[in-house]
């Protein structure tokens, strides 16, 4: 796994799953991890507890702003890095690639920014779908499905 964003795994990524858009691109991805690499958190949940975000600085508005996830280790990868790692840890190599590389990191990073703002919104115009046909197509590792 060559990837600009060092890690190890299991990953807790902490995403809003009350965002059709968020929830079905995490849950493609948990679907397609099956070495167990990525443990999904919900913070939009109302019983979610903060208690570990704020021992580390962080609240809740914060993850459910922008991508967060945390390696065994402690750290914090968030946004892009977050994204790379994310996708590593399941198995899209070519896409955590393309989340990491430093060429495309000024356009990314704005067009992130863009989407998390407007994430709702997309949900609802169904982006979402689009993302369930893409992830639905992707092929597997080692012939799973």
């Amino acid at each position: 796994m060559n990837t600009h964003v060092k890690f190890r795994v299991p990953l807790t990524v902490y995403y809003d799953k009350s965002c059709p858009m968020c929830s079905t691109e995490m849950h493609a991805l948990r679907d397609r991890d099956w070495r167990g690499r990525l443990k999904l958190v919900d913070c939009s949940a109302p019983d979610f507890d903060e208690t570990e975000l704020r021992r580390e600085g962080l609240h809740r508005d914060e993850v459910m702003a922008r991508m967060h996830a945390r390696d065994p280790e402690g750290r914090w990868l968030v946004a892009l890095d977050a994204f790379e790692a994310i996708y590593a840890a399941a198995e899209f190599p070519a896409a955590a690639r393309v989340w990491g590389n430093t060429r495309l990191r000024p356009l990314l990073d704005p067009l992130y920014s863009w989407i998390a703002r407007h994430r709702w919104l997309l949900s609802k115009l169904g982006v979402h779908h689009i993302l369930r046909f893409l992830f639905e197509r992707a092929e597997r590792p080692y012939g799973f499905r």
